[in-house]
């Protein structure tokens, strides 16, 4: 599916996702985008590279100049912003890889069931990238199903042999308190909730959960709190609820408050998000707005 918009500047921005059923994996081209996305998180793996433009992507407490041969990579739950460092825009391929589709991965590279964790999350690597635009592309054009894997499997082998490790390893130590805070969020975030509520359930006040919560998760209780919803969001969304239905469910005040921040972190609105799991034989459809 693609979504045409004039983008600053008049310059027509492109925006393609293909749901692969066969990998069990989202794959995005993104073209001509000049949209900043703010800090936030998801619950799978992100790998991507960058094809023209340069921006600043702060991930993990460190800042990076990403441009055209960058590499990004997320591992589930690290917080990272990003946003235009030019006047020009921006182009960009990337798959959203889930857990447990990485935990299959995984065990067929090592041989181990267990998550990778990758070590530094901007790399310049000609042979991964290599790989990486050879098997988005097979993705996009539905190509078949062995050639497809193989390179799948070649990427992932080269990147957790020069940049994986334990997941575990990636991931800081938190305070039982925040932990508590992130449990109780994850628990009722379908409620509307108050800061107070959280603070009783962790045990703090609400200056030190706050300076706490944000240093340890590199988002505020709150950015956590909606990123969450988002991330529920998309998996309605992919079972085929309604835009509307799915607002409610998720715990979003009103529909243009679910779409506004939808389109904010995901880059598409939630019905277009919707169309991509609707039309199963990847061939999508074109929107313009």
């Amino acid at each position: 599916m693609a979504l045409d918009k004039e983008a600053f500047c008049m310059k027509k921005e492109t925006r393609t996702v293909i749901y692969d059923d066969e990998l069990r994996m989202e794959a995005y081209r993104f073209e001509g985008i000049v949209q900043p996305f703010p800090s936030h998180f998801h619950e799978h793996y992100v790998i991507g590279f960058v094809e023209d433009g340069e921006r600043v992507l702060t991930c993990r407490d460190r800042e990076y100049a990403i441009e055209e041969g960058s590499i990004v990579l997320f591992n589930p739950g690290d917080s990272h912003a990003c946003v235009q460092s030019d006047e020009g825009t921006f182009d960009y391929r990337g798959l959203n890889i889930s857990k447990e589709v990485m935990l299959d991965l995984a065990e067929e590279v090592t041989g181990k069931r267990e998550l990778p964790g990758f070590s530094t999350n901007v790399i310049c690597d000609e042979e991964a990238v290599c790989h990486l635009r050879s098997l988005h592309e097979m993705v996009m054009k539905g190509a078949e199903e062995f050639k497809k894997e193989e390179t799948l499997l070649f990427l992932l082998s080269y990147l957790i042999q020069n940049y994986g490790q334990p997941f575990e390893n990636c991931i800081p130590e938190c305070r039982q308190e925040i932990e508590r805070a992130c449990e109780y969020m994850g628990e009722h975030f379908t409620e509307r909730i108050y800061l107070d509520q959280i603070c009783r359930h962790a045990g703090l006040s609400k200056s030190t959960l706050l300076r706490a919560f944000t240093k340890e998760k590199g988002v505020t209780p709150y950015r956590y709190l909606e990123t969450i919803r988002i991330n529920e969001a998309k998996k309605l969304l992919s079972e085929g609820v309604p835009p509307v239905e799915t607002a409610i469910r998720t715990g979003f005040s009103d529909q243009s408050h679910f779409t506004n921040y939808f389109n904010q972190f995901i880059g598409l609105a939630p019905g277009a998000y919707r169309e991509i799991f609707s039309e199963k034989d990847g061939d999508g459809g074109q929107h313009g707005e």
